[in-house]
């Protein structure tokens, strides 16, 4: 059997801010289907669905995004008003590079090149 990746849902305390967030970086038309669930179809990508959960992050996410850019940093400058962190510095080596981040609830997620 084979299966297809229908949509990443992510745990979030506010699933309306959240999937603006991300349709502010990957493109597409947040959905707000209820108060706890919201999605955005990025164009070019699978659906990312936000559900509201009553715990916070407590640790790293086991699974995160690498989004590709031409520049991880500038993508990071250009991410930072909506409310996004950056997490350590940028790193370069022979592969390319990447800077990682975190969304505004404390997803990791990273801009890489390369």
């Amino acid at each position: 059997m084979r299966a297809h990746v229908q949509e990443i849902v992510f745990d979030c305390a506010d699933p309306a801010a959240l999937v603006r967030f991300w349709a502010g970086l990957l493109g597409g038309a947040p959905v707000d289907r209820s108060g706890d669930w919201s999605y955005v179809d990025p164009p070019d990508f699978v659906r990312l669905a936000f559900q509201r959960v009553p715990e916070g992050k407590a640790v790293k996410n086991r699974v995160h995004l690498d989004l590709e850019v031409e520049d991880p940093a500038l993508a990071a400058d250009e991410a930072l008003p909506a409310g996004a962190s950056r997490v350590g510095g940028l790193v370069t080596d022979e592969q390319g590079s990447f800077q990682v981040m975190h969304d505004p609830e404390g997803n990791e997620f990273c801009f890489v090149t390369g």
